[in-house]
């Protein structure tokens, strides 16, 4: 009995250790030296309000701050936020250079230990291992959007949600969206994520074997058009026209008149000028 409450507490502490680390499903980015990376990084609702930052190094206990939640302006090369409701705190690396592949997400905590999760960035002079032209990805509110997701590497083909479910196969849903991947074309999975919602909004996870490539996606409320084909609204357009028309006719006859008064006047006031 003593050995299986040993068992049970070591199996909660190390489920309490995991959820605490918070950063699911990313631990390798491979990069083009050069370029720009963002890395979201997840943690739990209960450091909300802390304070977030990353840490430079391959080891914990020598890494050093390289940018602050409370300090997000600190570095031109590195930059920070923290979005409270999706509970990520984005952190992006400007202008990648061989020696930039070792950092810590980090929580501070005010009386114990920082919760961090190390991520490793692979920089490359040729073609990453794993790569997408545009972290940054737009549609609208029961749309459809593409992601190509391009690779040099071999293993297993993911679409993940951040901190949630990923689709393996060829088709599945997360959150409510449906998620289709094609891998027909040699080096490319594109992902087509259907039926939009505003839920759908946050971050994503291209996965290729070992490497991960984040993808933030926003979904907005379509704009509203105008249906021209609808009668009524097509009659009222009209409408709006003609008035419109028989304003700007009103306004050029009107003036026309008064041009002509001011003609006949001024010829009458030479003429008069001559006999007098």
């Amino acid at each position: 009995v003593e050995n299986q409450s040993s068992s049970a507490l070591a199996v909660l502490f190390c489920l309490t250790l995991v959820t605490d680390m918070a950063v699911h499903l990313l631990s390798k980015v491979s990069v083009r030296a050069g370029d720009s990376i963002t890395i979201p990084c997840l943690y739990d609702s209960k450091y909300r309000n802390h304070v977030k930052y990353l840490c430079k190094g391959y080891y914990w206990s020598s890494c050093s701050y390289t940018v602050k939640t409370n300090q997000p302006y600190s570095s031109g090369k590195f930059s920070i936020s923290d979005d409270k409701t999706q509970r990520i705190f984005p952190v992006t690396v400007k202008d990648l250079m061989d020696k930039d592949t070792d950092y810590w997400c980090a929580v501070e905590i005010n009386r114990g230990d920082d919760i961090r999760k190390y991520f490793h960035l692979s920089v490359t002079r040729g073609k990453p291992s794993l790569y997408v032209d545009h972290q940054e990805m737009t549609g609208f509110n029961g749309d459809s959007i593409t992601i190509s997701c391009k690779y040099t590497t071999a293993g297993e083909i993911k679409w993940c949600r951040l901190g949630r479910n990923c689709v393996t196969g060829s088709s599945g849903s997360i959150d409510g969206t449906t998620v289709s991947i094609n891998s027909s074309v040699p080096n490319v999975f594109t992902v087509t994520m259907s039926g939009l919602t505003t839920q759908s909004s946050g971050w994503y996870l291209c996965v290729k074997g070992d490497f991960q490539m984040p993808v933030h996606v926003t979904v907005t409320e379509k704009p509203t058009t105008i249906d021209v084909r609808n009668p009524i609204i097509s009659l009222s357009l009209l409408i709006f026209i003609a008035m419109v028309a028989l304003f700007i006719w009103f306004m050029l006859r009107k003036h026309s008149k008064s041009v002509l008064f001011f003609n006949k006047s001024k010829s009458y006031h030479v003429i008069l000028s001559i006999y007098s």
